[in-house]
């Protein structure tokens, strides 16, 4: 009995060892739930390039919209848990199932944790036609005119509506918080003066305020930012107590071999240290790369295990409620 268990633990791990020298075999396929241009898209496309040359086998991203990354998760979990469809997402995975709890959507049972990818500070940014110069004006003109003036996201239970939602809840101001269908739709509102704010991260905000198509009035990262060194933090502001950056990994459906895993982890990795790859997320998208001790898929299931907590807490403390 025991020599068969032996004979069949073996087989097994001859069966692993095979999938990872084969793997990849096909196109990979990134989902990012999402629409193109805003911040996850962003970072998800300089990814899916580095893994492209790492892993020597064509990545690309598709991006599948709609309940705030829920259809691109539930399109994910649809495929072959093989290695060549994952997704690549942010906290906002951990609110789906608070804001969806009929999508039958586990984020810590559902998914297997490839590894994180940067952690990226929050910008909040309001259209040049508010008026609005920093952000104790802003707290003057909310407190003045209490549910006047609107903040933009891209969708329910993203990174931005979290925010935004944390926000109001920190300082007890009311506002009215739009969803649009993806972070590129809300900043085309933004600069044309329809919303008057929007808090998401430095990938979309720093080009547009450089260009002063909109004006960055805080950041959320202990110090100031070089790549935006006009711009305040939060506590400069006046709200030392919002302290959110966002971090962005990739993952894959249950049951994906751990020896593929492992490959994705290890190519991951190599991408992160790519002087390509740093220039373009350190230098210019203002954002943090995890240390080695912070990568790989062990790290990041733990760290999803901790947020999921503090999300959850989170979550109910600045009231975002399920979706209809």
């Amino acid at each position: 009995m025991l020599r068969k268990l032996l004979l069949s633990l073996v087989l097994v791990w001859l069966s692993a060892a095979a999938t990872a020298q084969t793997f990849p075999s096909k196109q990979i396929t990134i989902i990012v739930g999402v629409a193109p241009g805003g911040t996850l898209d962003a970072l998800a496309r300089q990814v899916a390039l580095g893994l492209t040359t790492s892993l020597k086998q064509t990545v690309i991203v598709e991006n599948v919209t709609g309940a705030g990354g829920l259809v691109g998760f539930q399109r994910l979990l649809k495929a072959e848990p093989d290695g060549h469809t994952l997704n690549f997402s942010n906290q906002s995975l951990l609110i789906i199932p608070h804001l969806y709890p009929k999508g039958n959507f586990d984020p810590l049972l559902d998914l297997t944790p490839v590894g994180t990818v940067a952690t990226v500070p929050m910008v909040m940014a309001v259209s040049n036609a508010s008026g609005i110069k920093d952000l104790p004006s802003l707290m003057e003109q909310m407190r003045r005119n209490p549910g006047k003036s609107n903040f933009g996201s891209g969708g329910p239970g993203t990174t931005a509506h979290l925010a935004e939602a944390l926000f109001l809840n920190i300082n007890k101001v009311d506002a009215t918080l739009v969803q649009y269908r993806g972070t590129g739709p809300a900043l085309v509102d933004l600069m044309s003066g329809v919303i008057d704010g929007i808090i998401d991260q430095t990938v979309t905000i720093m080009p547009l305020h450089a260009d002063k198509r909109v004006r960055a009035i805080a950041v959320s990262s202990p110090q100031r930012l070089a790549q935006l060194p006009d711009v305040p933090t939060f506590a400069e502001g006046g709200v030392p107590q919002f302290d959110l950056r966002i971090w962005n990994g990739l993952v894959a459906p249950k049951g994906t071999p751990r020896a593929v895993v492992d490959k994705l982890s290890a190519a991951l990795s190599q991408v992160m240290d790519s002087p390509e790859f740093k220039e373009r997320v350190e230098k210019q998208l203002a954002s943090q790369i995890p240390s080695m001790p912070e990568r790989g898929s062990d790290a990041f299931r733990k760290l999803l295990e901790q947020d999921s907590e503090r999300i959850s807490s989170l979550v109910k403390a600045v009231g975002i409620k399920p979706a209809n």
